[in-house]
């Protein structure tokens, strides 16, 4: 049985191209693994089914279904299919712990600010500015500590692009939706150009963008 990815057939506009389905399908494209994509209509209430709670119980895209062995939330599905393949992740323990460190991080250091000024940014009335100053505040200590950290590195967790830098470069490219707040911080800007110019990602976005209906 081919694995099974539910992605997004529709979207609202605001989000097409930003998915997290997109961490899934850039991870499969690098690790070149079969699978069956099913499409899901946001707008026509796809993920608010029954059926579909079974597979993702917060409603959310992406989930799959490997056989039966079913998982949601981006993150550990590369992950998931990383140790599968054998692919984007090294095989002695030291290494693979340090990409799951820095999938934690990408999601629980980096993605939470980011995500946070864009809730903002959608929901405030402009009748006081503290939250806002807040949360740049909050981005631009995140970002100077991962400027920091590319010192030396090409890669956030290895020498070798791995499915953490999957997901920290698609954190930075959806969650920041304003370039003047990376602008300061060059290696974090280059690291992400870096990794999204990588074929397999060009190819992921592309065939996307000709199947994903904006709703």
């Amino acid at each position: 049985m081919m694995l099974k990815l539910y992605g997004f057939s529709k979207v609202n506009a605001y989000a097409r191209g930003h998915t997290r389905d997109l961490r899934v399908l850039w991870a499969l494209e690098e690790m070149q693994l079969p699978f069956e994509l099913v499409g899901m209509d946001h707008p026509a209430h796809d993920l608010t089914t029954d059926a579909y709670r079974r597979l993702s119980p917060f409603e959310q895209i992406p989930a799959i279904d490997d056989d039966g062995l079913v998982l949601s939330e981006s993150a550990a599905i590369v992950v998931y299919l990383a140790k599968k393949s054998g692919r984007l992740i090294p095989g002695d323990h030291a290494g693979e712990a340090q990409v799951i460190r820095w999938c934690f991080t990408a999601m629980n250091s980096v993605e939470p600010p980011l995500l946070s000024l864009m809730v903002h940014d959608w929901t405030a009335d402009g009748s006081c500015s503290k939250p806002r100053d807040f949360l740049i505040g909050w981005i631009n200590r995140v970002l100077t500590n991962l400027e920091r950290w590319f010192a030396d590195r090409d890669f956030v967790a290895t020498k070798d692009f791995t499915v953490a830098d999957i997901l920290m470069a698609h954190v930075l490219l959806s969650g920041i939706k304003n370039e003047g707040l990376i602008v300061p911080y060059p290696r974090v800007a280059s690291y992400r150009d870096r990794c999204l110019a990588r074929p397999a990602w060009k190819r992921t976005i592309a065939a996307y963008g000709a199947r994903v209906e904006a709703g």
